[in-house]
């Protein structure tokens, strides 16, 4: 699969792009270095998981400080905003979207949101969509049936 790659403005001699606001576009370094799968289907869920497990490597450093009263590792921090901002490239390039069309789709829905500032009883009623939130909907009891699993029945019991 050949993929193809963000359009790339002003590029400094080590192949890095600034353009909105000072942001590093940065799509050929990650495209050259993304492992290609042959299924299109594989390369989106490699990006999928690689931002999972790079949010999880976050959250970690974050709860170090935050739990532990540990100093925050600044330095690790920064490597795994990099590593995210990585997938997060990739899955762009993979699925042919572009940072300008993910950024301005992302303000439109918070201005949606967001009359004029956060508020936590606007993101609460999530005005921007007109999907029920996961606040407006019960919580699962047990008994519930959940897709396939029964919440009443201990895990392997049944549950397929």
């Amino acid at each position: 699969m050949t993929r193809e790659i963000i359009t790339v403005i002003n590029a400094n001699p080590n192949g890095v792009v600034k353009t909105l606001a000072g942001s590093v576009l940065y799509s050929r370094f990650v495209a050259s270095k993304l492992k290609e799968f042959d299924d299109p289907q594989h390369d989106l869920l490699h990006t999928a998981v690689g931002i999972s497990g790079e949010a999880g490597e976050l959250l970690d450093a974050v709860k170090k400080h935050w739990a532990y009263e540990q100093p925050l590792n600044t330095e690790n921090v920064i490597e795994e905003l990099g590593d995210l901002f990585f997938y997060m490239t990739g899955m762009m390039i993979v699925l042919g979207l572009d940072y300008t069309a993910v950024l301005q789709a992302n303000v439109e829905k918070l201005e949606k949101r967001y009359l004029k500032e956060f508020t936590a009883a606007e993101a609460l009623t999530r005005t921007d969509t007109k999907e029920p939130t996961r606040m407006d909907a019960p919580w699962p009891t047990k008994g519930d049936v959940i897709g396939r699993v029964n919440l009443a029945e201990p895990f392997g019991a049944g549950n397929t």
